[in-house]
């Protein structure tokens, strides 16, 4: 099987402000592509690290994530992890939640056209807690889907 994506996850910062002696949680998004013999699908691969602010929920829970775009909400669904000899990425410290969630082309398109692109989790206290880009990730995106061919469904 031969897996696709980006060289590095989009990086994204918990909105809000930051307290003294607080560390803001990040999350980093990238998409997959995974070929099996031609037969290609697609993910979302989702890592959060969290700070020692708030906290996040369960991120494989039924409707714990969504995508924030231009058109509204996109609520990801979890996937069982691939059984993979590597990772498509790597997470980024050992304590915090990693998950796959299915994605079609269309997703991907979707995502690609959106000029904004927020992730929105469950916190643990059961308040949203939202991540925002550190740069437009969206172009990052747009080449991921060119360079994949993905056209149609």
């Amino acid at each position: 099987m031969t897996v696709s994506g980006l060289a590095e996850p989009l990086e994204f910062v918990e909105n809000g402000l930051l307290s003294v002696n607080k560390h803001a949680s990040f999350a980093y998004l990238g998409p997959v592509e995974w070929d099996r013999m031609g037969e290609i699908s697609y993910g979302l691969w989702l890592h959060i690290a969290p700070g020692n602010d708030r906290q996040v929920a369960a991120i494989d829970a039924a409707s714990a994530v969504s995508l924030v775009l231009d058109d509204g909400d996109l609520v990801l669904e979890a996937m069982p992890a691939p059984k993979l000899g590597k990772e498509a990425y790597a997470a980024l410290v050992p304590w915090g939640q990693t998950v796959y969630f299915k994605a079609t082309p269309a997703m991907l398109r979707r995502i690609a056209a959106s000029g904004q692109l927020q992730i929105r989790c469950r916190g643990a206290d059961g308040a949203i807690v939202e991540f925002k880009p550190d740069q437009k990730p969206t172009p990052v995106f747009a080449t991921f889907v060119q360079a994949r061919g993905i056209t149609g469904d």
